[in-house]
């Protein structure tokens, strides 16, 4: 944690590069900017030399500092409208994915990767991570049993937490899995044959009232935690962004999507009676279904309309505060790389950000997007392609005040830790254009997070030469 003189240092730098902005664009001229043909290169190097202007810049200390001029309270993040907010300021996510943080913490030889990666996002302004809250029945286990917990996991839990806002990152903190991983729904049901249940199917965890009280069991004891040691209690702790139902969450059984649009009406009402005060998601992929016949052609393939999911219809579920939609494109549509790829994508995240717009009134996040390295035809030109595609299409969603309101990218990984990778994982150290690249988003979004503040003090002439950089070629 920075001391306040650390952080009166950031500040000041902070002040400096916000003068040297100023004193540029009056050196340029605003016609320079408006007028500028010159190539992409030269705008993204006026950007970065302004970035890099505070030596302190790059952390995430920094960026916080620079998004909080006047009130550098750890607050909650709301919604107002379309938006997230903290401290009535525009908050655009620029994110992550490292699911393993409570298992390695658990483990004192492991726990320092938890401490690298947080430290290695913070460098490049990740302020989000996304993270899983569960682990049921496996190696490991938080809950070894329904309601049963293993005391030294729940406080590797409370480690992660606590690490977390150490790096102002914060977290949205997933309560179970769709998957086998990690446990998932499949262990709830074995947990409920074991108790004498008649159940048959995976399924059946979203609609048999027994394995609906054991999720809400799990709900409560994750809510109600104190961190041990904060001594907070998480439903009370600004590090959480928000609570995410399900990871991936799919009824296949159901495809007219009943099944689970009741347990999401169910859980969404119960996580906000035990906490009124943070955000809650549903944790979806994005799959249009029996509501939305007509945005069935945004699906990447007929079998995403028969999972049981329903993007619109699901989020309107009372107690829903914001859409989540992922992006496997190699997964879903081929797993070749190809230019189809990149414009799925664009399409797919455009009709989701006008969804949320016209039908919903929330922020959508796209809380997982990535490439795997295993796929035919990879390179880490084509990831940073897809990155860049992303970062453009939200982007372009905030410079018209729309629904488009971050991404967090799967996955960030430390250095050494080959065993875990599915493919996807991104080792900064190791990819110095994609850490670039992330590198420039998070910026960009620390600028447009505090432009509310700087419309007082700055004229539109000057604001209006920022948006040109911050938007250009977008």
């Amino acid at each position: 944690m920075q001391t306040h003189a650390a952080m009166d240092t950031c500040n000041r730098s902070f002040l400096l590069s916000l003068a040297f902005l100023m004193l540029l664009f009056d050196n340029i001229g605003t016609n320079a900017v408006f007028g500028y043909s010159g190539n992409h290169d030269q705008i993204e190097t006026m950007v970065e030399e302004v970035l890099d202007h505070s030596p302190h810049f790059g952390t995430t200390q920094s960026m916080y500092d620079m998004q909080h001029l006047e009130d550098d309270d750890w607050k909650m993040v709301e919604t107002k409208g379309n938006q997230f907010i903290v401290n009535g300021q525009p908050f655009y996510v620029n994110g992550f994915n490292t699911y393993w943080l409570m298992v390695l913490a658990a483990d004192q030889s492991t726990r320092g990767k938890v401490s690298e990666v947080f430290q290695q996002a913070s460098s490049v302004g990740l302020t989000v991570c996304r993270t899983w809250a569960f682990n049921d029945g496996q190696w490991r286990a938080l809950q070894k049993s329904p309601s049963v917990y293993d005391e030294e996991v729940f406080k590797a839990l409370d480690f992660v937490v606590n690490e977390a806002k150490k790096y102002k990152i914060r977290l949205i903190l997933s309560l179970v899995n769709n998957w086998d991983a990690y446990g998932g729904k499949a262990q709830y049901v074995k947990w409920g044959k074991a108790a004498g249940l008649n159940v048959t199917s995976d399924d059946e965890f979203f609609s048999h009232p027994t394995l609906r009280s054991y999720y809400k069991a799990h709900v409560k004891a994750v809510l109600n935690r104190v961190n041990t040691l904060t001594n907070v209690t998480y439903k009370d702790d600004p590090t959480v962004f928000a609570w995410e139902l399900m990871n991936e969450p799919r009824c296949t059984s159901d495809s007219s999507g009943d099944t689970l649009q009741s347990w999401i009406a169910e859980m969404a009402v119960y996580v906000k009676s035990l906490d009124a005060k943070h955000l809650v998601e549903i944790g979806l992929e994005g799959f249009y279904g029996p509501s939305a016949p007509a945005r069935a052609q945004f699906n990447p393939n007929s079998y995403a309309t028969q999972v049981g999911t329903d993007f619109i219809r699901n989020h309107q579920a009372l107690g829903v505060d914001f859409a989540s939609v992922h992006i496997y494109a190699d997964s879903w549509i081929s797993q070749t790389i190809s230019d189809a790829h990149l414009q799925f994508t664009t399409s797919w995240m455009e009709a989701h950000i006008e969804d949320a717009e016209k039908y919903l009134g929330m922020p959508v996040i796209f809380s997982e997007f990535g490439v795997s390295a295993k796929d035919p035809g990879y390179n880490s030109s084509f990831r940073d392609a897809l990155i860049s595609t992303v970062y453009k299409t939200v982007l372009n969603s905030t410079k018209k005040g729309g629904s488009g309101a971050g991404s967090l990218l799967w996955q960030l990984f430390p250095d050494g830790m080959d065993s875990m990778d599915d493919g996807y994982a991104i080792v900064l150290a190791k990819s110095p254009s994609t850490s670039k690249l992330i590198s420039l988003h998070s910026s960009r979004l620390a600028i447009l997070n505090s432009m509310c503040s700087w419309n007082c003090h700055w004229g539109c002439r000057k604001k209006n030469a920022l948006e040109t950089i911050l938007y250009h070629d977008l």
